[in-house]
């Protein structure tokens, strides 16, 4: 089963935004500009939250509308639903040089 798929606006992003419920193993069509590709979900991710499109390490930034929304606290598979429980703020924090993302 192919999902309708998910957006992405910026070719920088690693999450897109799915544009319905998926449960694991459906085929999520990505979809950025002209471009598209189909990334499996690995969990079940509802309506309206971020799937990795590519594999995001611990502690590299996660990049949503081609600018960095947080930091991955654990390393992250392609099809990982991308939330709380595995992203982490990074600004205004103290523990972390400016500029740095970890």
């Amino acid at each position: 089963m192919t999902a309708r798929g998910a957006l992405m606006l910026s070719g920088k992003d690693n999450v897109a935004t799915l544009l319905e419920d998926v449960a694991p193993g459906t085929g999520v069509l990505v979809r950025f500009g002209s471009d598209s590709r189909t990334v499996n979900a690995r969990e079940n991710i509802i309506f309206g939250f971020k799937i990795a499109v590519s594999d995001i390490a611990r502690g590299a930034a996660i990049i949503k509308y081609g600018e960095p929304i947080g930091i991955a606290s654990s390393d992250i598979k392609q099809g990982d639903m991308v939330h709380v429980h595995n992203l982490e703020g990074g600004r205004g924090r103290g523990d972390l040089a400016k500029g740095e993302v970890r």
